[in-house]
This record gives C-alpha cells, structure tokens and sequence, in this order.
C-alpha cells in the first residue's frame, strides 16, 4: 500500500533542490557547481582544535545553550567587527548549523495566522519554516538583474497579522550586499509597523569589491528588533560541523533557546571547542578569504560570460546567478538537466527560490566554492555548450 504519511504542511514543498540536483550530479558523475558547500578543507588550525578536543574529553552533552567560552568569543568578534554588544549568557545561542537556526527562530516567534514578508528569490527553507509554523508567507519580487528592493511595495505588503520580514545579505543567491540606505529604509518600516527582522547573515564575511557588510541590527532602532542569524560553516568552509549562531536580544533569544532545547539539544561538543580558535583567528584570515574567493568568482565569471551568459557580478557570498535565455531553453529545470547529464555540469535551477516562479524560469544558480583546478574542469565542460 503506497500511502502518503508526509504532513499536508510539508507537502506543496517536496524534496529540497539541493539534494535533487546533487544526486543528478552524482548519478552523472558532473561537476556539482549546486550545492553551496567547498570542495576543499577548512583551516588546518581549527581541525588540530577539534582533534585536541576529542583527546581532552570534550565528547559529552554540551550546554544546551552552546559552550560558554564560544558564545564568549562570538560576542567579542560582534563587538570587534560590527561594535555590536552582545551578553553572551542571555544574547547568544549555537544552533545545529543556520538552517536550524533559521528554523527554531521561525518556530519559536511566529504564531498561527501571523504573516512573514520573504524577499524571493529566497534560502528554500524560509517559506518552509514559516508554513510549519502555521504562518502565511507573502513576498516582494527582487528582479534580475540588479535586484533592486521597492520599499513601497514593500511597506504595501503590511497588515495588521504582519509579524516578520526576512532579508539576507549578503544575499543568496543574487549575489547582492544591501546598503546602509537599504537596511534604513528597511529599519523605518519595521519601527513604524513594529516588525521582527529576522536577518540571514551566513556570508557576512564573503564579500568583493571592497563592499563592507552591514548587519541589520547595527541601523539605529533596530537592535531590539533583529535576530541575526549567521555560519561558522561559510566563513571557516566546515559545513558539515553545523555550527550556526543566533544573535538577539535577551527575550528573543530565550523564545529561539526554548524551541531549541526540544529539536536539537546541544551541538556538537568538540567541535563547538574548536571554532573558539577560528573566532580568534587574526584579521589577516578574513582578508586572505576575501582574496581566496575574490579569484575564484572572477574565474567563475569569466568562464560563464564567455560561453554566452548574461551575469550579474555578485558583491557577497559565493554564488553567480546567470541569465540563459542564448541557449533557447523552456525553463531554468530543463536547462539544469540537459547541463547535468549533457554537459556533466550540475548547477540550481533558481525557481526553487521563487513563489512568483516566473521572475526565475530563465535563470540558473553556479556556486564557485570550488578548489580552482573544479572551476576549470567546469569551464573546460561548459564549452560544449551550444544553443538548442
């Protein structure tokens, strides 16, 4: 008997893109250009750490919470960088990566019937979250190629069941970094509507062009107001050790921690002690990361204009949306699978991303988190590109 036991919530969302197209990628031995995850390791100071770790007995049931020497650290990198303070006992919490961070924050503010304002294109599991939660979804449309947010149509989006706006920059997966006359303008309407911003900040240090990120909760009026959710696995390329951080005044951060203790528990405890070293490590790391995937975009960018795209240059994170309307294809899935099993290519078709799925259907979604010698291969394959 083929019964459906998926919960009618989850049910209009199906399996996550990125396990789809990394699976076709597997099953076609392409290039997995999809998924966001490096292809290379992360510092070989903080594996020692987490080695260290291991052997010192860190391997029981950390603090629920997250281990307070990190939550310490994370405080100071937020006072260094941003001039942001931080308690670390009461305004800082380590969750199980930013997608569980993304989750619980959901989970834990938004009540049945409240509405979450998402800019699409959006991280796949935003509307996700919000309709678990019992939540309505509406969304505001950044249009390629520059993105541009229209905070009337914004603002026009709010009624009084408005409970949450959701951005994220620097921004996945346009590429796009908002500016401190976006985030004020931003900042004026949730003052006004008195709205939760809950503010996705996982490439904060991934940036180009000398663009500076600029977090939400930094715009005056608006520190009372954000949670600010980010990645230890972007910035240190350890994806796979789930670390996220939840940033946000006392009393949102004790709903987030509520939600917490009852999904996931506590984070892993050795590998928790280990990022206290990467959250020490000096100024010249963020700069070298800079430079890292500086070279590797443009490599991404150059191999991609060249084979007939149309780009846009991302000034944030590490990804490159491209328009592939030369190539004659119907749809962003079409165009995705013929490049999977054709070209042996793997890259997102970006209406996951969408509600409006029109504004994605002639997009596609490469990520450059890739050690040099991939992105070459990659492009080396993308010349077998023709139009249909």
């Amino acid at each position: 008997m083929n019964k459906n036991y998926l919960t009618t919530k989850l049910q209009p969302f199906g399996t996550s893109v990125f396990a789809e197209m990394t699976k076709m990628a597997v099953d076609n031995n392409a290039i997995n250009l999809s998924q966001g995850f490096p292809d290379f390791d992360g510092p070989e100071f903080i594996k020692e750490a987490a080695c260290e770790a291991i052997k010192a007995g860190h391997n029981q049931y950390a603090n629920t919470f997250g281990v307070p020497a990190l939550r310490k650290a994370i405080s100071e990198k937020y006072k260094k960088f941003y001039g942001l303070s931080y308690n670390p006992d009461t305004e800082i919490s380590i969750l199980a990566g930013a997608t569980e961070a993304i989750f619980t924050t959901i989970i834990s503010i938004i009540n049945a019937g409240d509405e979450v304002i998402i800019l699409e294109p959006y991280y796949d599991s935003y509307p996700v979250a919000v309709t678990m939660a019992g939540g309505i979804c509406r969304y505001l449309t950044l249009e390629f190629p520059d993105f541009k947010v229209d905070f009337e149509k914004l603002e026009a989006l709010v009624t009084k069941k408005t409970r949450m706006i959701i951005i994220n920059t620097p921004h996945n997966p346009s590429g796009k970094v908002f500016t401190r006359s976006e985030l004020e303008a931003l900042a004026k309407i949730a003052i006004k509507h008195d709205l939760i911003v809950m503010s996705d900040e996982v490439y904060e240090h991934i940036t180009f062009d000398g663009v500076k990120h600029i977090p939400t909760a930094t715009i005056d009026g608006m520190f009372d107001r954000t949670i600010t959710i980010s990645s230890t696995g972007k910035t240190f390329s350890m994806t796979g050790w789930k670390i996220g951080t939840v940033c946000a005044p006392a009393s949102m951060c004790a709903a987030v921690r509520t939600a917490h203790q009852y999904v996931i528990f506590a984070v892993a405890t050795p590998f928790q002690h280990a990022m206290i070293k990467g959250f020490e490590a000096p100024d010249s790391f963020y700069r070298e990361l800079i430079e890292f995937y500086t070279a590797k975009r443009d490599m991404m960018a150059k191999s991609l204009t060249q084979q007939g795209f149309d780009i846009v240059m991302p000034k944030g994170s590490y990804f490159i949306m491209a328009d592939f309307t030369k190539f004659g294809f119907t749809n962003d899935v079409e165009f995705c699978k013929y490049l999977t099993s054709q070209i042996k290519v793997a890259a997102i078709p970006p209406t996951s991303f969408y509600f409006n799925k029109k504004y994605g259907e002639k997009l596609v979604r490469f990520a450059f988190c890739k050690k040099e010698e991939t992105l070459a291969a990659a492009a080396d394959r993308l010349k077998n590109l023709k139009a249909k």
